[in-house]
């Protein structure tokens, strides 16, 4: 097993998954109540959200330039933390529409930042063991899923208005689990030397990659902006919602308990066609089946494919086209594409969207994880690289 392996600092790493995720899982189901409750309509609840996302498409690219010219990838991430921790105490200030979105963008501006650069640091710990990647980001899925499940119990008694406190309290615990983590040894002679990183982003199936995962995160807009807000619109309780929520997660964590064989067993294409095709389904039973739980509780176990599966092919597919040196760049380009652009076209549109009618915003979002697939089956987006590779087990 991993956690047996003496230079894999499992528990280290793990923790600072683990209380990242624990803030995404009390942020996402959450916060939308949280404006709900403040008086905020559908388009400023988006327009806010959009900002959240959109600081993923600057701020990961530059901390990912900042890190690989400098050298200092951890003492980034610990000083980006610790900012994003006291720029988000700023909120008890005021809660106007413009000083929230002034606090979101500012916090959001360094939290964002920080994780791409942590995967890095994540795989230069693993070094060729690259294929247990996954049995340490599901400590974050299962951080979310705790952060999801408690608070859904608690806001059921409890306001949601002291919902930034817990949220301060864990960009604390974020930046804090930061300075355990020790540096990884990197091997500078690493391959991928050949070409550059301008030269790699130029690749026909680099390009289609991007494409999709930014139409993929795209079509999760009307999902994480609204998805409570439909569910408690229904009648679901507060609880219950927690609990759909969690069974996502937990769906997504035993794919990454399973990726290892499944990476081996699949090629990287069929891993990214099958994600693509699963998420159209999954936005589709949501929008026309949200009264009928049975289809909720599948189209929440979907999650496993739309976010589990197709996030740990991207990590791999970034490892593999990317040198070791660039790989802080890459992990940023992806993260700010996708989950940063992406996430934020995503809300916006959501916020549209569902001001004119509800029942649109995941259709449209399964109409635009379509487009993904159209994408992902061009000829222009095969190469030899989304085939299955030989892995290397290490000492496991």
């Amino acid at each position: 097993m991993l956690a047996t392996n003496a230079s894999i600092p499992y528990w280290r790493l793990s923790s600072f998954y683990f209380f990242y995720f624990a803030l995404v899982g009390t942020m996402v189901p959450y916060w939308p109540l949280y404006l709900v409750e403040k008086g905020f309509n559908a388009r400023d609840i988006g327009y806010l959200g959009g900002i959240l996302m959109a600081t993923k498409i600057v701020s990961p690219s530059i901390w990912g330039w900042l890190s690989d010219v400098t050298g200092q990838r951890l003492k980034l991430i610990r000083v980006g933390a610790f900012i994003a921790f006291t720029s988000f105490l700023l909120i008890y200030i005021d809660q106007s529409f413009w000083w929230l979105a002034l606090v979101i963008g500012g916090f959001a501006f360094f939290w964002n930042a920080v994780m791409p650069q942590f995967e890095v640091i994540t795989l230069a710990h693993l070094q060729s063991q690259f294929d247990r990647y996954s049995q340490l980001r599901l400590w974050g899925s299962l951080g979310f899923t705790c952060a999801v499940m408690v608070l859904g119990v608690v806001f059921d008694y409890v306001e949601v208005i002291w919902l930034p406190t817990i949220m301060a309290a864990l960009l604390a615990a974020i930046w804090v689990s930061s300075l355990f983590v020790g540096e990884p040894t990197v091997n500078k002679t690493e391959a991928h030397a050949s070409q550059s990183f301008v030269q790699v982003l130029k690749q026909p199936h680099v390009i289609c990659f991007f494409v999709g995962c930014f139409l993929l995160q795209v079509s999760h807009g009307p999902y994480y902006t609204f998805f409570s807000v439909l569910l408690e619109s229904h009648g679901y309780s507060r609880s219950v919602t927690g609990m759909l929520w969690s069974l996502g997660v937990l769906a997504e964590v035993l794919v990454f308990l399973l990726m290892h064989k499944i990476l081996k067993r699949f090629s990287l294409r069929q891993i990214m066609v099958a994600s693509l095709l699963l998420s159209v389904i999954r936005w589709l039973l949501i929008a026309l089946f949200v009264g009928h739980w049975p289809l909720l509780v599948l189209a929440q176990c979907l999650h496993a494919a739309s976010f589990g599966s197709y996030h740990a092919f991207a990590v791999e597919l970034v490892r593999r086209v990317f040198s070791a040196q660039g790989q802080g760049q890459g992990m940023a380009i992806y993260g700010g594409v996708s989950f940063g652009g992406g996430g934020a076209v995503g809300a916006v549109l959501s916020g549209w969207v569902w001001s004119v009618n509800p029942d649109w915003a995941f259709i449209m979002g399964a109409f635009v994880a379509l487009l993904a697939v159209l994408i992902a089956v061009l000829p222009l987006a095969n190469h030899s690289v989304l085939g299955k590779q030989p892995i290397d087990h290490g000492d496991c």
